[in-house]
């Protein structure tokens, strides 16, 4: 906390975060915290409650009623946005007298001290991207698995993962079989009892104007042939664009819990088809759950050169979409082919829900 205080970005976050406080009165309640508890309710409840007011039009929560207070589940989130999708789960479960969770925290993002004390000062835990060696891949896939059963076994906490490694940038939500695969390495010899004790909750996260929405289509256009690598300081830009971003309408639906009646009927099947069988389960719920906005209905018609979902939008809401999309004239590339891109960012949930 003394070093959170102390640091130079802190006068333009307290200014964001709590306008209407001086400086030292910030700095002061930031050094006065004792508990993880006392800094996620004195600050970061703040920090998404601005979040909304200045980003999001709407944001509503539902399905709270399927978790029981005291009872720690693994939520697996489709992913979006780099800090929000876990982030704006918190203040949900606290303002629906559930307690806040772990959250895994990708590696790449430690990217200075500061971000790293506000991560681990919100239960959030790193998580090694695949690139090293086979072996290491592995024991840090392991100690990962076992820090999850961990938490939620011994500790009795939740735990927020995102489906897959990074962001969804082509709207495609799918969970990766990967991740089954590493819940169940701490507990090889029983494959059942293995996610059924981990209380896995799939979460559906739907934003009206996709968060980075023009920056994910650009990362795709480039990546067409050549191998994408981003660039300094790329990940901190996508963090400030989301939470800056105007978001519009933004839901997030609490789907079934997956359980042990759920992955019996999986039982028969070798390890790497009932892995495959789970994320698809969880990519079922997520996707049944989606909501689907206007800007969605939009973009199928304009990228299928149709009128099917005409009804589904209004005169108002197609021009808003289009004038969003006239932004990608100002980048030197082919037009005809970025805009494709741009637009199956958001018809793909449609696609993906009409084939359910």
């Amino acid at each position: 906390m003394q070093r959170i205080s102390d640091s130079p970005v802190l006068p333009l976050l307290a200014s964001y975060v709590c306008p209407e406080l001086s400086l030292d009165y910030v700095k002061e309640m930031i050094r006065g915290f004792r508990t993880v508890r006392d800094f996620q309710y004195g600050i970061m409840h703040k920090v998404n409650d601005q979040i909304i007011n200045n980003s999001i039009s709407k944001f509503t929560f539902e399905g709270a009623e399927k978790l029981q207070k005291h009872t720690p589940y693994l939520f697996v989130s489709n992913h979006r946005d780099i800090m929000l999708d876990a982030s704006l789960l918190q203040n949900a479960l606290v303002d629906s007298g559930l307690d806040t969770t772990h959250i895994t925290f990708g590696a790449n993002l430690m990217m200075n001290p500061l971000v790293v004390d506000i991560g681990k000062s919100n239960k959030m835990f790193r998580v090694e991207r695949p690139g090293g060696g086979i072996k290491d891949f592995y024991k840090s896939s392991l100690h990962l698995s076992n820090y999850i059963r961990y938490v939620i076994r011994e500790e009795s906490e939740s735990v927020w993962i995102a489906q897959r490694n990074g962001r969804t940038k082509d709207g495609n939500d799918q969970t990766d079989q990967g991740i089954i695969k590493m819940f169940c390495m701490s507990k090889p010899d029983n494959k059942i009892e293995a996610l059924s004790e981990l209380n896995i909750v799939p979460i559906s996260v739907s934003y009206e104007w996709e968060s980075c929405d023009i920056l994910k289509a650009l990362e795709l256009y480039a990546s067409q042939n050549v191998k994408y690598i981003k660039k300094p300081g790329e990940d901190l830009n996508s963090i400030l664009t989301g939470i800056l971003q105007p978001k519009g309408r933004v839901h997030f639906q609490v789907c079934d819990v997956i359980t042990e009646k759920d992955l019996v009927e999986y039982n028969n099947c070798t390890n790497n088809e009932y892995h495959k069988q789970v994320a698809q389960l969880i990519d079922k719920r997520i996707l049944s759950a989606y909501k689907l906005w206007p800007n969605n209905y939009i973009a199928h018609d304009m990228l299928y050169g149709q009128r099917k979902f005409v009804s589904k939008y209004t005169c108002d809401e197609e021009e808003a979409f289009k004038a969003h999309l006239s932004k990608l004239d100002q980048y030197d590339s082919d037009l005809d082919v970025l805009k494709d891109i741009f637009l199956g960012i958001y018809a793909t949930p449609v696609s993906n829900k009409l084939s359910l």
